[in-house]
């Protein structure tokens, strides 16, 4: 029975992983859509839809499924029409949440948010509620050997960016918004294609959790994730290193 029970554990993880990749390929999906309408068809002429490609890549999106995506937004009046929403809020323990979506029906999503928020502990706010807590800022990331610690500040420097960090994971340029593309582009030429290139909201600020309260704002973090208008979701929470060792034991 044990290799039995073993083998269904497996199989549930397996199917877990499944229908979390399903969700990440309907979520890039959503954006390459946005930014093909929004712009030219092809990513070399839309910086959008370069960075929405490259979000693909980073979910291991096949090229054609790409491809298909793009040829589908491009088609006169084909497929859904999604406008951006944003929903701020406060989770447990009063720390401050920020909500991406693309959704083809503003009342179904803010609905399901506001739900959410009420049902795991926290309250839906309005808009720039909790916004004016957190940086807007582009991030652009490389793997530790494209470039050393100095070429890569060079680098960064000369295209304009705010900030070079190189930690042991690889290289962080962050840069304001609307250069953000430009730098991502300075970057591109000399270091070639990035591992991602977004743009984030970073915490000025940040509330430090015990384990009984990071366990009702992941909570809240993971169901707002499954809702498939969600695009992201950005909280000011950090988690010591002992209540995030129990909480992946």
């Amino acid at each position: 029975m044990a290799g039995h029970s073993q083998f269904k554990n497996i199989m549930h993880r397996k199917g877990a992983q499944d229908a979390k990749r399903a969700k990440q390929f309907a979520k890039v999906i959503r954006e390459i859509t946005v930014a093909a309408r929004e712009g030219m068809p092809d990513p070399a002429m839309n910086p959008r839809l370069r960075a929405a490609v490259l979000a693909a890549r980073e979910v291991n999106m096949p090229k054609d499924t790409v491809e298909r995506a793009i040829k589908k937004a491009s088609g006169a009046g084909g497929g859904e029409d999604y406008v951006e929403v944003r929903y701020e809020g406060y989770g447990p323990a009063g720390v401050a949440v920020i909500v991406e979506g693309l959704t083809d029906n503003r009342n179904r999503t803010a609905s399901d948010v506001r739900a959410a928020f009420s049902k795991h502990g926290g309250s839906l706010g309005e808009t720039n509620s909790v916004s004016f807590m957190f940086q807007r800022l582009g991030v652009v990331t490389y793997p530790l050997d494209v470039a050393t610690e100095d070429e890569m500040l060079e680098a960064g420097i000369e295209a304009g960016a705010d900030n070079v960090e190189t930690t042991a994971e690889g290289h962080e340029v962050t840069c304001p918004v609307d250069s953000f593309f430009a730098v991502r582009d300075a970057l591109e030429t000399r270091f070639g294609e990035p591992a991602s290139a977004k743009l984030d909201w970073r915490p000025e600020t940040v509330v430090t959790l015990d384990e009984e309260k990071a366990r009702s704002v992941l909570k809240l973090v993971d169901v707002l994730e499954e809702n498939d208008d969600v695009q992201a979701v950005y909280a000011n929470f950090d988690l010591p290193d002992d209540v995030a060792e129990a909480l992946s034991a």
